[in-house]
């Protein structure tokens, strides 16, 4: 009896040490519906791998929210080791120094091998900074595409195989979905994103100066979309909004249940929602490029990235930082990658990830999903390669408010992004005083 006391107190002791042996890895980020189950699947996968490390994935709000929220945790020394940081919170992140540590110098640091040259150019080009080191890791990278309900053009007399590929042709389609009855023809997501970022690269005009943030000289950037195309594009929206044939319903991602129910014919938004329609749409889909106007020049050109990437907090213990850096190693796997990609319309952030989803024969069998990627690996320009801001969060809300005012019938196209313009220079301006100190 005493030697089964002895055996179970040493079995008890050996359980607790294996506990307090293994360390907690907290990632704060902000997946909602299917794309928060994707992220609790991640951390299940990783921490069923392997018993050194757990990966504590935690919910804190929409991007803006969860930025906040790390700032203000940062300066209490509370932070989490992990933080998934929007595309447009990127120059903001790195002009914070002290704050973060890149994340080519946790992996080096850890012994953990990583090759930035693995990752399609444009996405690993965005997250690196103009001596070469990448600052974070590429996790759910996606870009704008099309998407349209086949079911409502066929009732609407249209054809359900071929996706609208201009301006034009879409506003025509819009024409045809009112007259047969259709209340919601159009809506689009991420406006901001959609309708001034993405339009811009994709018919390679000029968003901001200073290669749109993303020279050497960054911090000097100023917008410039009151541009005559610029005008026109949210002129006809506009237009569209007054005669019903384009509903506008609300800021960030608020449109895209209007489209997985059916309301809602067409959108514009971003890959990753794909996950979402395929789970929960009760119609024919199709998934196409974006629109472009066929009288500009070079259009279309290319997309460029959105969604979020992964920041490394500083003042954590090497240990964690071994954690983190085993945690990325396990996402950078192939197989992960393609996985992640087939599951939810994010981007494969690795070739050999685009290559092996190709060989599966996911793309055949799922016309469509190669959209994302097809748009952004095409040659970029200095117009193209993408658009990195100081202040971009308080710049996106600008963009929110002034459009706004143009589908309510309120302001003309050329009014709203003159105040645009203006107002986000201010701030581009401050946070040049800001980066100086």
């Amino acid at each position: 009896m005493q030697f089964k006391q002895l055996a179970l107190a040493a079995a008890v002791a050996a359980t607790a040490f294996s506990a307090q042996a293994t360390t907690e890895i907290q990632w704060w980020h902000s997946m909602t519906a299917v794309n928060n189950e994707w992220v609790n699947d991640l951390a299940k996968q990783f921490n069923e791998s392997q018993k050194d490390y757990k990966i504590v994935p935690t919910f804190k709000g929409v991007y803006d929210e969860s930025m906040t929220a790390a700032i203000a945790a940062f300066r209490s020394g509370n932070a989490p080791d992990i933080l998934q940081v929007f595309e447009v919170g990127t120059a903001t992140m790195m002009a914070s120094k002290g704050a973060t540590i890149p994340v080519g110098k946790v992996m080096a640091d850890a012994g953990v091998s990583f090759d930035p040259k693995a990752y399609i150019p444009a996405v690993a080009g965005y997250y690196t900074a103009p001596n070469g080191q990448m600052l974070s890791f590429p996790f759910n990278s996606s870009t704008t595409i099309f998407y349209y309900n086949k079911d409502a053009f066929k009732k609407a007399g249209l054809n359900p195989d071929v996706a609208p590929k201009t301006w034009p042709e879409v506003f025509a389609a819009a024409k045809k979905l009112k007259e047969s009855g259709h209340s919601c023809p159009m809506t689009l997501a991420w406006q901001g994103w959609t309708q001034l970022e993405s339009f811009s690269t994709w018919h390679n005009v000029e968003f901001a100066t200073e290669h749109n943030g993303l020279s050497a000289n960054g911090y000097k950037a100023r917008l410039k979309i009151n541009s005559p195309l610029h005008v026109k594009h949210i002129d006809n929206l506009g237009a569209a909004a007054k005669a019903g044939e384009f509903v506008y319903k609300g800021r960030a991602s608020t449109a895209q249940a209007s489209f997985t129910a059916g309301e809602c014919a067409m959108i514009q938004t971003s890959s990753g929602f794909y996950g979402d329609v395929a789970k929960n749409a009760k119609f024919n889909y199709g998934l196409a490029p974006l629109p472009y106007y066929p009288d500009v020049k070079g259009a279309p050109q290319n997309t460029v990235i959105g969604g979020a990437s992964l920041w490394v907090m500083a003042g954590k213990s090497p240990e964690r930082y071994k954690g983190v850096a085993k945690f990325f190693e396990f996402l950078s796997q192939t197989k992960v990658q393609a996985a992640s990609h087939q599951r939810t319309g994010y981007l494969p952030v690795t070739m050999a990830a685009y290559d092996l989803t190709e060989k599966s024969g996911f793309y055949a069998k799922h016309p469509g999903t190669d959209t994302a990627v097809t748009q952004m690996i095409r040659k970029v320009t200095d117009n193209s390669r993408g658009i990195r801001l100081g202040n971009y969060v308080q710049i996106r809300t600008i963009e929110d408010e002034e459009l706004e005012q143009v589908w309510a019938g309120k302001k003309t196209g050329k009014q709203a992004l003159d105040s645009i313009v203006s107002r986000g220079n201010e701030l581009l301006a401050r946070f040049e005083r800001s980066y100086k100190n």
